[in-house]
């Protein structure tokens, strides 16, 4: 007997073929704590499995996207821990095959929270079209069929079953770049790209106090994993050439960015920009950099709303901001909604819900045991947090899940 759809799936239909219907309209429409419950869960998993493989652990949560990152390729996961690229790929399965079995073997599996939202009994177009949505709105296309299939393992389906449906997850998603790219290349009207509006220009965070802004590069600081075959490509006939991107919110923002007329023309990654948290050195390639047709330039990055408020993507933000303003750019996040962060900041949040997590916060840091008391409690939403940490310039940890004032 089949079950009902878990709670956060996508109602039935027929499962997206090469077309664009798995986009959400908003990303906000497909935002909830159910999938950072399931992060949450897996960081646990990770770590427990990790205490005598640390190499392992490193590579899943890289090429996983736990911390709120984007899953890293496996080009680059292999040039972080020096070695080849396919030899990532290999040490990935194994890790992910030994992740399943520890988990078994302590009898955590199926986990809870992935048996919810992904049940077993469920038919494949419903769970595709789930899983379609969920990695458009988390921005994790490049690790779509590692992480769809981990995730119905963990929800207790078979090895089989889970590798059908995420081969189904993966051929939409191949299916989509090809049509997009057929339709581009020939300069056909495609009409406007599926998905959430323009960024536009009433956002920009300009400079103030500089002079004419910095030239626009003329090639990609990001260059040594642009072939690696988890990205997609399409031609931009503003660029004039084939541009690759790591998922389909970056593709739209590109196409977006191709189509409007007040864009002369633009450069994807323009340079490498350089941040730390909690003292570890990283480097971020923002997205793209445009030139407007009256000659002013603004750096744009791509980040999906649901992850602005993570205490790294602010940290990297707000170092590709400053790197922006001091090239005399600029300033814009892309969150794939038409919810940006001066409207988050300005959201209404209902008063009892952000006194009673002030106070909470004013007794130490809140784990995500009291959180979910606090929803129980008073119907606190996915996006009351996200305004109120954006607000309150609160530290969010995503995996384990912390939530600090500032100090």
């Amino acid at each position: 007997m089949q079950t009902e759809p878990a709670r956060d799936v996508l109602p039935d239909g027929p499962a997206a073929a090469d077309t664009e219907d798995f986009f959400p309209d908003d990303l906000r429409d497909h935002l909830s704590f159910g999938i950072e419950e399931c992060v949450h869960e897996l960081a646990g998993l990770v770590d427990d499995y990790a205490v005598d493989r640390e190499r392992a652990g490193t590579i899943l949560r890289l090429r996983l996207g736990i911390s709120g990152d984007r899953p890293e390729t496996l080009t680059r996961i292999g040039a972080r821990l020096d070695f080849s690229r396919d030899r990532a790929r290999q040490l990935h399965t194994k890790a992910v095959g030994e992740l399943l079995r520890h988990t078994a073997r302590a009898g955590r599996l199926p986990v809870p929270e992935y048996a919810r939202r992904y049940p077993v009994g469920t038919r494949d177009s419903v769970l595709t079209r789930a899983l379609l949505a969920e990695t458009y709105a988390t921005d994790t296309d490049i690790a779509v069929n590692d992480l769809s299939y981990l995730k119905l393992r963990l929800a207790g389906h078979t090895a089989t079953d889970a590798k059908r449906v995420a081969g189904f997850v993966t051929q939409r998603i191949v299916g989509w770049r090809k049509k997009t790219n057929h339709l581009l290349s020939r300069l056909r009207a495609a009409g406007a790209p599926a998905g959430p509006p323009a960024p536009w220009t009433y956002r920009i965070d300009w400079p103030t106090g500089f002079g004419g802004p910095a030239p626009l590069p003329t090639t990609s600081a990001r260059t040594f994993d642009l072939d690696d075959d988890g990205r997609g490509r399409f031609y931009l006939r503003k660029a004039g050439r084939d541009i690759g991107f790591d998922s389909g919110l970056e593709a739209r923002l590109l196409r977006l960015l191709d189509t409007d007329d007040r864009i002369h023309t633009f450069q994807e990654y323009p340079d490498a920009v350089g941040y730390a948290v909690d003292g570890e050195e990283r480097l971020h390639f923002p997205t793209v950099v445009a030139e407007l047709t009256d000659g002013r330039r603004v750096l744009i990055d791509e980040q999906p709303l649901g992850y602005l408020g993570f205490h790294g993507n602010r940290t990297k933000s707000a170092a590709a901001r400053l790197w922006a303003h001091d090239n005399g750019w600029g300033w814009l996040l892309w969150t794939g909604s038409a919810l940006g962060e001066a409207e988050l900041v300005a959201r209404r949040v209902p008063g009892e819900i952000e006194e009673r997590l002030t106070d909470l916060l004013a007794a130490g840091p809140v784990r995500l045991p009291a959180l979910r008391q606090l929803r129980a409690d008073t119907g606190f939403e996915f996006l009351d947090l996200l305004t109120l940490v954006l607000r309150n310039e609160w530290r969010w940890e995503r995996a384990p899940f912390r939530l600090v004032a500032r100090s």
